[in-house]
């Protein structure tokens, strides 16, 4: 049986990291599921071998902090680890404002931004948030950056503050702050261990690549202690990869565990089963899940992937500041010393439209620092002025030694190679965010999450956005720095936003306005990828407050009780109330393994197709109604003697499908029209080419694997069944033939399906010889059903395909193989046994043979151009 738990928490962000302490506040048991490490305070990499692995791809042997993708438009830095973007952030916790909670918000393309909550809804949240992550004003006074922040900023008549940031400057809360003092553990404790130690904040410049001292408040200190101090199960190193309804109510959870001590092998799968499932894995992470598992969440609405946007965010630098020139004296350098303090200590806020004194779509700008050794890279990146600094000084060495000029003491000329660092003492990089249009789309593509975004949309906003930064540069007297990615019109963002969004219904929105998924009662988004729209300000504290909000409706709701022992002795969830609906299976479907059986899964499940194959589950040897399909000579062969002679080829189509069809030639129109595609790569064994070519049948096995984006990318072929000339009727008494295609899959969430496929082997008007025997119709069953299971693959019946049930149909398309694509299999056949060239021969005479059965009669009268009277085609479409 597998493990029940009231809820399963996926990551361990701001909306994670609520979820998992108001959960257990509340008595429910919980698991909290984060793929990454901890944390504690001293352990972030800080050398270059530590920095270069300190980055997530588990296909790699990497276990690190940060994790970068890379976009159509836009690129993206996430973290990983326990606590989530709170370990890389740079600790604002801003409201958002009470107006940029707009509705009816036209969107380019279509559709509104549509807030359905409101800042008075979220203010009890936001209270509860910065409550637990306590966060204050930036309180030093002789910063240099924030003192010129501040001090532009009034030029200008910009608005400025210092906003809360998650900090801890001081050991009491009436105490001056005072940097590296010990500060003492709450009194729930520690999840990094009773041993831990903290500091406050030493002023480092270190946010954002983690603090070592632990005075940055991030999650694991706070809400995360609290949470297994409560109960909470926190496991580390545990990746979500499936999820699916139950029937009773509940979820269904896949998961691996990473082991870096054993890199690069394939993962265990492991299976935990939960009333409620609450996804924090960041907008990125539980929009891959829910895209990844649709086909196990079929009623998800068509919002979902919608409204994503990066929140506005834009880097730019102000380089080379100066003070004014007095009295005739060329400007000064201006040291700015970006390096110290907290990474951000100031927020110009530039208001909205919809604000009474704005014009134009709102945005911050924020000072931004960095560590330290950023000023070495900054120094010995000017290589020109490096080399010549260094060569003069070499030059001086070597003339004083070769001329004796008495000199023993050189710590000036030591000085002056390394220069008084000007460029990294007068130089601040800026951190824009606002408003921008969210109208990013997230979908798979090959099984991998692709974004398609552009800057076009926001153009205005970012233009103003930009010509602030431009202003305070200038009245610093620095330039102007856009970062490189600007010009190749892309943007980074570190507050990737929506693709789940919340709204008012499932036309709109994934969710509702609590997080809980349309269609899913019990599933809950808590995260980034809930906002319907850009935040504006920094994300976090509105994400953790709507995480609050949603979780304190679920302590709330009423028949709420906890996983008992009786739910595990009657095998269901425990769920009262409202249950997700479970589509059914197709007729005659079977178990053929327990339905809880591990497959091996590779390390790193984004990389789509490029990730490493994976093993589907064991089937018991037989199945299910063994001896009645092998009647029908539709079960593969048993295995071959030695003696036999096998033959084997690849094949790959491509084509286009449809969910929720049945006939596939509306599937493939449908399913162009949205780009939903379709492939499949099977290599087809015969394994003994003797009973083969016997078999009125000739009954083979496929091996290989689907690819489709809807049910998730790459499904590896667990059992595959081939046939490849089976006779059939045709209504104008003319030899017909089809080639039958079945594959057992199942989809990332466990669900099972059976791709059910013919081609139409049979002579009509004009020369189809090769639309008939590359193109294959193709439908897609609920359940591993058995050949010959009443469909319309059975050997028996050459029922159309709109005879195919609705119910249990997952949907439809057609497969075709290209020219080229066929060109390559013909390089793929291959016999291995005693005989190899009599088992080729044999194989080609009875595909040649059957080809001339149906089209052989024909084709002396094939009328030019390939056009004539022939009898009615009972293809689909035709």
């Amino acid at each position: 049986m597998p493990e029940k738990v009231d809820a399963v928490v996926v990551g361990s962000g701001f909306g994670g990291s609520v979820a998992a302490l108001r959960l257990a506040e509340a008595g429910q048991s919980v698991v909290l599921m984060e793929r990454g490490k901890p944390y504690p305070p001293g352990s972030f990499a800080r050398s270059p071998s530590e920095m270069g692995r300190n980055f997530w791809d588990p296909d790699r042997g990497l276990y690190g902090l940060f994790d970068a993708w890379t976009f159509r438009g836009t690129e993206g830095l996430v973290s990983s680890g326990l606590g989530g973007g709170s370990l890389i952030y740079a600790n604002v916790l801003l409201r958002k404002d009470e107006k940029w909670f707009v509705n009816e918000s036209p969107i380019p393309g279509g559709g509104y931004e549509n807030w359905p909550f409101s800042r008075a809804d979220l203010d009890p949240y936001y209270k509860l948030a910065e409550d637990m992550l306590s966060p204050v004003p930036y309180p030093y006074k002789d910063t240099l950056k924030t003192l010129a922040m501040e001090k532009t900023a009034a030029n200008l008549g910009l608005s400025i503050s210092r906003p809360p940031i998650a900090v801890t400057f001081a050991t009491g809360p009436h105490d001056d702050p005072r940097t590296n003092r010990p500060l003492p553990l709450p009194e729930y404790g520690s999840i990094h261990g009773p041993d831990t130690v903290r500091t406050t904040c030493t002023l480092s410049g270190e946010c954002d690549i983690g603090c070592n001292s632990g005075a940055k408040n991030t999650l694991d200190h706070n809400y995360l202690s609290a949470a297994a101090a409560k109960g909470a199960d926190v496991r580390t190193f545990h990746d979500v990869r499936g999820i699916r309804p139950l029937n009773g109510g509940g979820y269904e959870v896949r998961y691996v565990i990473h082991h870096p001590d054993n890199q690069g092998g394939l993962l265990d799968e492991h299976v935990i089963h939960c009333r409620r499932l609450l996804l924090g894995a960041g907008t990125f992470g539980s929009n891959f899940l829910l895209l990844r598992n649709r086909s196990s969440l079929p009623a998800l609405s068509d919002a979902l992937g919608t409204r994503f946007s990066g929140n506005g965010d834009l880097l730019t630098f102000v380089m080379g500041a100066k003070t004014p020139g007095e009295n005739g004296m060329p400007p000064a350098v201006r040291t700015l010393t970006g390096s110290r303090g907290p990474v951000i200590t100031t927020a110009i806020r530039v208001p909205d439209s919809n604000d009474d004194d704005g014009d134009g779509r709102g945005y911050y700008v924020q000072d931004a620092g960095y560590p330290a050794f950023i000023n070495w890279l900054m120094e010995t990146a000017q290589l020109r002025t490096t080399v010549k600094r260094t060569a003069k000084v070499a030059a001086r060495l070597l003339t004083d030694r070769l001329f004796d000029a008495g000199r023993s003491n050189v710590s000036a000329d030591l000085s002056a190679a390394l220069g008084d660092g000007r460029l990294s003492s007068s130089s601040v990089p800026l951190l824009g965010m606002g408003r921008d249009i969210p109208d990013g789309v997230l979908t798979l593509r090959d099984g991998r999450l692709a974004v398609s975004w552009t800057m076009s949309t926001s153009k205005e906003y970012f233009g103003r956005v930009r010509s602030t930064m431009a202003s305070i540069a200038k009245d610093l007297n620095g330039d102007f720095v856009d970062n490189p990615l600007w010009w190749a019109k892309r943007v980074i963002t570190v507050h990737p936003i929506g693709g789940a969004p919340s709204g008012r219904h499932p036309g709109e929105a994934v969710c509702d306005s609590y997080g809980e998924v349309f269609g899913y009662p019990g599933l809950y988004v808590v995260d980034g990828a809930a906002m319907p729209g850009p935040v504006g300000a920094n994300p976090s504290l509105t994400i953790a407050a709507f995480a609050e909000r949603a979780c304190a409706r679920i302590v709330d709701a009423p028949a709420h009780r906890g996983i008992v022992p009786s739910d595990a002795a009657a095998g269901g969830s425990g769920t009262n109330g409202a249950q997700a609906a479970v589509e059914p299976e197709a007729a005659g479907a079977v178990v053929d393994v327990d339905a809880l059986a591990p497959r091996a899964l590779a390390p790193d499940a984004t990389k789509g197709k490029g990730a490493r194959e994976e093993q589907p589950a064991s089937a018991p040897a037989g199945g299910a109604d063994a001896s009645q399909t092998r009647s029908r000579g539709l079960t593969p062969p048993a295995a071959s003697a030695p003696a036999s002679t096998s033959v084997r080829f690849t094949e790959q189509m491509h084509g286009w499908f449809s969910p929720g069809v049945t006939d596939p030639e509306k599937g493939r129109s449908l399913g162009r029209d949205r780009d939903r595609k379709i492939m499949f790569e099977l290599t087809i064994i015969a394994e003994d080419i003797d009973a083969f070519v016997a078999d009125p049948n000739h009954p083979a096995k496929a091996e290989g694997y689907v690819l489709a984006d809807y049910f998730g990318g790459r499904m590896p072929v667990e059992k595959g069944w081939f046939n490849l000339f089976v006779e059939d009727g045709s209504t104008d008494g003319r030899p017909a033939r089809r080639m039958l295609y079945r594959l057992w899959l199942r989809d990332p969430g466990g669900t099972p399906f059976t791709f059910t496929g013919y081609k139409q082997i049979h002579n009509e008007a004009g020369f189809d010889l090769w639309p008939d025997t590359t193109i294959l119709y193709a439908t897609i069953l609920r359940g591993h059903v058995p050949p010959g299971a009443g469909t319309q693959d059975a050997p028996e019946s050459a029922a159309a395909p709109e005879s195919v049930p609705e119910q249990g149909t997952a949907g439809a398309g057609i497969l075709h193989i290209r020219p080229l694509d066929f060109a390559k299999q013909l390089t793929t056949f291959r016999a291995e046994g005693p005989a190899p060239a009599a088992g080729l021969a044999a194989f080609m005479k009875l595909f040649g043979g059957e080809l001339w059965q149906v089209y052989g009669h024909g084709i002396r009268r094939v009328p030019f151009p390939f056009r004539g009277e022939a009898g009615t085609s009972n293809r689909p479409g035709r």
